[in-house]
């Protein structure tokens, strides 16, 4: 008994330095998430604020405030705002641009960086495989409109470098800009020229934390590289893959605004295969002035991608329990 008491006396002094230093613990994550949190609820917690812009028809009252405008001046208007969209000659282009070239994107962004990581990581030469690597994701750092006029100055009519050789050898010159056939392939190749390097790095990190003993096992079980690639590598990146795969899903109805307006010069030729939702969007705000249209569009976009989203992690859930992102 005598035992016991002691021990217990011993014990009890130990429960509050262990919630002391658990307190410590707490504030030390508290403080490095802090930057995190305040960045995450300025920039995606705060604008969802716009929201209202979407069923009002904001209208500014000089000598009166923003918030006065938009809540008492500004009146309801239910589902008008969405039906500009709707009553568009051009929605079923709008519509099929934008998920005709999305579709694209995905298939591309899942099968070609996966490929390319998987043939990167089996190269002898480590410096081979770091230029190859290096060069792939620069161009995820370059701007759009940087992009533009590297795009111009091999597409440019007068003195471009395609049409200069074109020339050369004899054949006629293509007025590219002028010319919409071209463009689907050229945005295609363009896309994924820009942004696939960013998730083959993605994939390359997930391969380099497979364990190595696994193809060592392989190599003694007689297993070539691809057995091993069919074998191992591709069952341990299924993860990773369904993970990008549904968050692409989610923006399958946003398409990037540099690509499909500054590439292309906001040519008037173009705009069979150029204009998509976002395109349309700024193109109709920058027409009529109208902030509600641009917020009733995007809003469509959120929703729809939202429920996209959980759509695909479901589907996802029943083909492997193992993956997916909730």
């Amino acid at each position: 008994m005598l035992k016991n008491r002691m021990s217990t006396a011993e014990q009890t002094p130990a429960a509050p330095r262990s919630r002391k230093r658990f307190r410590l613990d707490d504030l030390e994550l508290t403080l490095l998430s802090l930057p995190t949190v305040t960045w995450l609820i300025a920039f995606c917690y705060v604008p969802m604020f716009g929201i209202i812009f979407a069923f009002k028809n904001y209208k500014y009252k000089p000598g009166k405030g923003f918030l006065y405008s938009l809540f008492v001046s500004s009146d309801w208007v239910g589902l008008k705002n969405f039906e500009f969209l709707f009553r568009s000659p051009d929605v079923a282009t709008i519509f099929y641009n934008t998920l005709f070239y999305n579709i694209i994107f995905l298939i591309i962004g899942v099968t070609l960086p996966v490929a390319l990581a998987i043939m990167i990581t089996q190269l002898h030469s480590t410096k081979l495989a770091k230029v190859c690597q290096t060069s792939v994701f620069l161009p995820h750092f370059l701007s759009w409109v940087v992009v533009s006029y590297f795009v111009f100055s091999f597409l440019s009519t007068d003195k471009g470098l395609v049409n200069s050789l074109l020339k050369n050898l004899g054949f006629e010159e293509v007025l590219w800009y002028q010319d919409s056939k071209y463009w689907p392939y050229l945005l295609v190749f363009i896309n994924t020229w820009k942004t696939f390097g960013y998730s083959m790095v993605v994939y390359m990190a997930s391969i380099t934390g497979i364990d190595q003993t696994l193809y060592e096992s392989a190599v003694i079980d007689g297993a070539n590289k691809w057995q091993q690639t069919l074998g191992i590598t591709l069952p341990l990146l299924r993860p990773v893959i369904s993970i990008m795969f549904i968050m692409n899903v989610g923006h399958i109805l946003s398409t990037d605004f540099g690509l499909f307006f500054q590439v292309t010069r906001d040519s008037n030729s173009l705009i069979n295969v150029t204009q998509t939702l976002d395109v349309y969007v700024y193109k109709a705000l920058m027409q009529s002035n109208n902030y509600n249209y641009s917020s009733a569009v995007a809003l469509l976009q959120s929703v729809f991608g939202c429920i996209l989203l959980i759509v695909a992690n479901r589907v996802v859930k029943r083909i492997d329990p193992e993956s997916g992102i909730f």
